[in-house]
């Protein structure tokens, strides 16, 4: 039995671990048991009395040049895909906030990225998958065995441990990225420039969520496109670490709004032009190793939901003024548009705005985000499951209207009583 826990460094566990070096390994798998990556799920969904690390079945298997198709195993990286690939003219069609997530991770999660509103999630660019189930190997795609495809993508590892997929990257002829920085003074300036911008590739926004009055929700809007020129490099500059847990009691909600106001001003333009490297642009946390420790030992949660799109600027002034008034700010709040959702029965993303929150855990934090479910189902939204660790049963299958059909699934394959997480068991899966 080993101590586990998640990038939030909360809940911790007792957990049988094993670290197979091939799928082959697999064929022997224990009940209630549940797939884990590189370990930066934020809750408890990839938190098991059993858990498979899959991090050493890490090798590629092909890659097409002409049609960028890659074909490899789930336990390599994005940073291992980004080290090999870009220096060949090649990129992800969509990343999340950090390169270190593996691909089965990221299709498990169905992540996405700054780019949704133009190419969707990281599944809408997967075209196949093999499962291992009880230690049977199935391949599925969109034409065959469709069902578990889409149950899989998204599907939080319940349905089975991924084993390989073949998905496509994106040319390019640069690592850098043209961005623009614009300030915008609130919510209604920022959701105006959203649209305004809205055929940009890349789009999202820092929010001061503490901001109140004629400035709530005032932000830094971040647009980009890839360079068309420049060199294709994978490493921008060294990495910082914070070398320990950072006391408490620093993070609170004078130091954030003194860090908010501090990053908000530190732009003195209304508008910034320039070009920064794709690490800059698509990953700014992974520049500091072990950045999760600066929320203290006690650790901390990401509350990311999203809201439809005709009910996104009501329902987020309601939010931000119910964060304002708790004073508990989140030190990292980012704002992205969503275009329209897929078919994956558990996938997070429908049209609308999506606003990730990090908040510290402390004894007032729950009730608060108590709160703020009752006004995301108001809205018609939902909670980003690869984010969450304390959403109720009652409002994940409010929320996830495919939930049923998600458990019917599970049962035809015979992955319902098998792959198990903390998470699942809470919600009701």
């Amino acid at each position: 039995m080993k101590k586990m826990t998640s990038w939030g460094k909360y809940p911790h566990i007792d957990a049988n671990i094993s670290a197979p070096l091939s799928s082959h390994m697999l064929a022997n798998e224990k009940r209630n048991i549940i797939a884990r990556g590189l370990g930066r799920s934020y809750g408890d969904s990839a938190l098991s009395e059993n858990i498979i690390i899959s991090n050493r079945l890490n090798h590629f298997i092909s890659f097409d040049e002409n049609t960028g198709q890659l074909h490899c195993e789930a336990g390599v990286s994005l940073h291992d895909i980004l080290m090999n690939f870009v220096p060949k003219g090649w990129f992800l069609y969509v990343t999340p906030g950090t390169k270190f997530v593996t691909v089965g991770g990221a299709i498990a999660s169905d992540v996405h990225g700054k780019n949704h509103h133009i190419d969707g999630c990281f599944s809408d660019h997967v075209t196949s998958l093999t499962i291992c189930i009880q230690g049977e190997e199935i391949s599925c795609s969109r034409e065959e065995n469709s069902d578990l495809f889409h149950a899989t993508c998204g599907g939080m590892g319940l349905t089975g441990i991924i084993t390989k997929a073949t998905f496509k990257l994106r040319p390019i002829t640069s690592s850098y990225i043209n961005q623009k920085v614009i300030k915008a003074k609130n919510l209604d300036t920022v959701l105006e420039l959203f649209e305004q911008y809205r055929d940009a590739t890349y789009s999202v926004a820092w929010i001061d969520c503490l901001s109140t009055g004629s400035n709530l929700g005032r932000s830094l809007l971040m647009l980009g496109e890839h360079a068309c020129k420049g060199e294709l490099t994978t490493h921008k500059s060294g990495v910082l670490n914070m070398p320990c847990d950072m006391p408490s009691f620093l993070l609170n909600k004078y130091t954030i709004q003194a860090f908010n106001s501090a990053y908000y001003n530190k732009q003195v333009k209304e508008e910034l032009n320039n070009t920064i490297h794709y690490d800059s642009f698509f990953y700014p946390l992974d520049g500091i190793s072990n950045w999760n420790r600066m929320y203290g030992k006690n650790g901390f949660t990401q509350y990311q939901f999203v809201i439809p799109k005709e009910a996104g600027k009501e329902g987020l002034k309601e939010i931000l003024e119910a964060i304002a008034e708790s004073k508990q700010g989140s030190f990292l709040a980012v704002l992205k548009v969503f275009g329209k959702g897929n078919i994956n029965y558990l996938s997070f993303p429908l049209e609308g705005y999506t606003l990730a929150l990090d908040f510290k855990l402390n004894n007032k934090l729950f009730a608060l985000l108590d709160r703020l479910d009752l006004i995301v189902r108001k809205y018609k939204g939902r909670i980003y499951l690869s984010k969450d660790v304390r959403m109720s049963e009652e409002m994940f299958k409010a929320s996830y209207p495919h939930w049923k059909k998600f458990q019917v699934l599970r049962k035809k394959y015979g992955a319902d009583e098998r792959y198990l997480s903390l998470q699942s068991k809470r919600i009701g899966l």
